[in-house]
């Protein structure tokens, strides 16, 4: 039975300083007499999240068991503890049972169109008029999150192309809600994100093509934007290596340098956009206060920022924050966050079901 005093950082700003006592069970009760002190001050955040990451994914594909366990543990170990895994070739339940490791929320496997995405890792469509079918199904396998591939390079036409017909979405929305699932989308281009928006679609990924219409649309509908900054920055690298591809290396040298001014509209017009950092593959785990950073950088608050890696996060996926009688999930800093965003990189404390996983000092 634990005890953690400090103040309690929320929404809008809100602080207060706080006693958190944490039973034998994990979960947070009003006072436990007696209870071992773990900290006393320091800044308290709730667990936090990030909402586009691929546990079991590596460089070349899926990778085994144990490197996924790895790649969890990293993230944790900087203070992320709940997990939207947007696509994995690796079935990642196993993990899930583990009390040591971060809450995992399933995507299934990408969806997508044959050579149209990362060869091996998603379930290739021959014929689009299948989504609707395909996505029931991976609505089925996961966790209330199914994960299409809205664009790709298109090597007949070397570019960004879509991959999937508007009425096809729309169909294939509808089929994935009625699951009680919600869809989200891979996508860099614009020419994919009209019929992606205007399908209903829960999510958007990456989005640096976005245009001040569709921005619009976006906070109309509720539509919600990971841009998983940090990932955007290796669009120069990826231009670099497409040397066969002049048009698609311009595309995605134009993307990147107008990515940063296309989050600051989208979180100027009031879309809800959440922190991401597209680990696995080419982005290393354990990233999140960076890409924390990046959207500070994007014009958010750092208030705004670390909330949309933790309180507004965990709300968009029906998680509870620090409340009594929540599992006591929580992440506590020396000093304040707000005042020096780098201090993320330097949890004093993790605690995850209750259990200290993590600590220095």
């Amino acid at each position: 039975m634990y005890r953690v005093r400090g103040v309690l950082l929320g929404p809008g700003g809100d602080e207060r300083t706080t006693e958190l006592f944490v039973d034998g069970a994990g979960v947070l009760v009003d006072r436990i007499p007696g209870a071992e002190t773990l900290i006393d001050g320091g800044w308290i955040v709730p667990g936090l999240v990030d909402a586009h990451c691929h546990i079991g994914l590596g460089s070349s594909g899926a990778v085994e068991l144990e490197e996924a366990d790895a790649q969890a543990r990293t993230d944790r170990d900087a203070g992320t503890l709940l997990i939207r895994d947007c696509g994995s070739p690796l079935d990642t339940s196993p993990l899930q049972a583990r009390a040591d490791l971060p809450e995992i929320i399933r995507a299934g496997v990408h969806v997508a169109r044959p050579k149209r995405y990362i060869p091996g890792v998603a379930a290739e469509l021959d014929d689009p008029a299948l989504l609707p079918d395909v996505v029931a199904e991976q609505a089925a396998d996961g966790d209330g999150w199914v994960k299409l591939v809205g664009d790709w390079i298109d090597r007949s036409v070397g570019d960004l192309a879509p991959l999937w017909p508007d009425d096809v979405l729309v169909a294939a929305v509808e089929a994935a809600h009625a699951a009680g699932a919600r869809v989200t989308a891979h996508v860099f281009g614009a020419d994919a994100l009209p019929g992606l928006i205007r399908s209903g679609i829960d999510c958007i990924e990456h989005g640096p093509g976005l245009t001040d219409d569709l921005i619009g649309e976006m906070a109309a509908r509720g539509t919600a934007l990971v841009p998983t900054m940090i990932n955007l920055d290796t669009f120069p690298t990826i231009a670099d290596s497409a040397t066969r591809y002049p048009t698609y290396a311009a595309h995605m040298r134009k993307l990147h340098a107008g990515a940063v001014g296309v989050v600051r509209q989208a979180v100027e017009a009031g879309v809800p956009v959440y922190a991401g950092t597209d680990a696995g593959g080419g982005i290393v785990h354990g990233r999140l206060p960076d890409e924390i950073e990046a959207l500070h950088g994007a014009g958010m608050s750092t208030t705004a920022a670390i909330g949309a890696a933790s309180w507004s996060a965990r709300e968009w996926l029906e998680r509870p924050g620090l409340q009594p009688g929540a599992r006591a999930d929580l992440v506590v800093y020396r000093s304040d966050p707000r005042a020096d965003l780098s201090v993320l990189r330097e949890p004093a404390l993790v605690m995850l079901r209750g259990r200290p996983v993590h600590a220095t000092g």
